[in-house]
């Protein structure tokens, strides 16, 4: 009896913590499912808020004539960058992340990989470019006709699609980009698709995509915000002179002699307080101001770009630096990735939250849509359709205005038409 409970015993006990186990085995699965579910949906919401959102963006500026000016051409282009970095290297990356393993083969491989650097670099271009827009706008406003033309801004353009080609399909589908080892590794491992860089490219590839971009937009944008804080300066300068003189000239000497020089002396003086308000002169403000609303908003856009990328571009050079040294957990280069990827989801934000006409622009397309979805006319086509109409009935009684003081008078004397004698 005794020896069947001692050989029970342990089997018992086996039992126990075998069952544990398996219930240990069956929450880290579910643990490893809800990870999974939260990290897909986060990364479809990413996906489809760039998406989306940058769409808005272009059929706003496309919509909206007051949107149609030459800083926002850049901005429709960098909308249809970001468009790009959603479709072509967010679902590539989405599908490795969430199977595990590349799915696709080795040539989709090397155009995932160019996609990639390819469409992320023409974004920072882009943004680069706008600081430039931005500081010859602010800074050097009498060279900015001459410097910022439609041709010179089509040029810039093409030029920020073009030379990304230069840094991505070229070296990759050369091979110039990585090591003889990791070319060696992808015939041995075709259903791999790993994008390891060897020390030149990763230097000259950081560099064009981010360090050179990111220098400019740095000095562009530190001598834009000096330029603007200079004029507010000087602006709210001239208004305190303005209303110093208006105030002295209103206190003046209360004896009859001297009260006709004060009147002459305070109409002088609100003369020049009106002078300072002219509608030249209130046309250029706004027209400053909007363009320092502008270049705050581009501002904040430059800061969540650096916030964004640079801890992805810090990683990238240090670790093709310093080789297996210094290698890091495969989930935390995935965040470092879906991080610069989420810059091309925030512009749109940052354009709807900061800037009041594309806010508005924004509000009328989204009604315009959910009435187009409803089937229901929208205001605009309401709006439209009516002074189409108004001009179609002043254009009519125009016309019958016309032909009744054209047609010939009835004879005074008999009442009759001469056409009827």
């Amino acid at each position: 009896m005794g020896t069947n409970d001692n050989f029970s015993y342990p089997n018992a006990t086996i039992s126990k913590i075998s069952n544990n186990s398996t219930e240990e085995m069956i929450d880290q699965e579910w643990i490893k499912i809800l990870i999974t579910a939260f990290t897909a949906s986060l990364m479809i919401f990413i996906i489809i808020a760039a998406i989306f959102g940058n769409l808005l963006v272009i059929i706003s500026v496309m919509r909206v004539r007051k949107l149609r000016v030459i800083t926002n051409y850049f901005v429709v282009s960098l909308a249809l960058a970001d468009i790009m970095v959603a479709m072509m290297a967010m679902t590539f990356n989405f599908s490795v992340q969430i199977t595990g393993r590349w799915l696709f083969g080795r040539f989709m491989c090397d155009v995932w990989n160019s996609l990639d650097v390819y469409f992320s670099t023409a974004s920072i271009l882009h943004l680069c470019c706008i600081s430039v827009d931005r500081y010859y706008a602010i800074v050097k406003p009498l060279k900015y006709p001459i410097n910022m033309t439609k041709r010179k801004v089509a040029i810039m353009i093409l030029t920020t699609w073009i030379s990304p080609a230069l840094l991505s399909f070229v070296p990759i589908f050369c091979g110039w980009y990585t090591t003889k080892k990791h070319l060696a590794d992808e015939l041995l491992f075709p259903n791999d698709c790993n994008f390891k860089v060897n020390k030149i490219y990763s230097v000259v590839s950081s560099s064009i995509s981010f360090w050179i971009p990111c220098t400019i937009m740095l000095f562009t944008y530190h001598a834009i915000f000096k330029e603007a804080d200079r004029q507010e300066k000087q602006l709210a300068m001239r208004h305190g002179n303005a209303m110093l003189m208006h105030r002295h000239s209103n206190c003046g000497p209360s004896n009859n002699g001297e009260l006709s020089g004060s009147g002459s002396s305070k109409t002088l003086t609100l003369h020049e307080v009106e002078s300072e308000h002219t509608p030249t002169k209130d046309k250029h403000l706004n027209k400053m101001k909007r363009e320092h609303k502008a270049a705050r908003t581009l501002g904040i856009i430059m800061g969540t770009f650096i916030a964004c990328w640079l801890p992805f571009f810090t990683w990238y050079v240090t670790a093709s630096l310093c080789g297996d040294s210094c290698k890091i957990p495969e989930i935390f280069v995935a965040i470092l990735f879906w991080i610069g990827y989420s810059n091309s989801t925030l512009n749109p934000l940052i354009y709807a939250y900061f800037n009041r006409d594309f806010r508005e622009a924004f509000t009328s397309t989204l009604h315009c849509l959910f009435c187009w979805w409803r089937k229901e006319p929208s205001p605009l086509d309401i709006d439209v359709r009516r002074s189409s109409l108004n001009a179609r009935y002043d254009s009519r009684a125009k016309s019958v205005y016309t032909e009744s003081y054209l047609r010939p008078q009835p004879n005074k004397n008999n009442d009759v038409a001469p056409e009827t004698l």
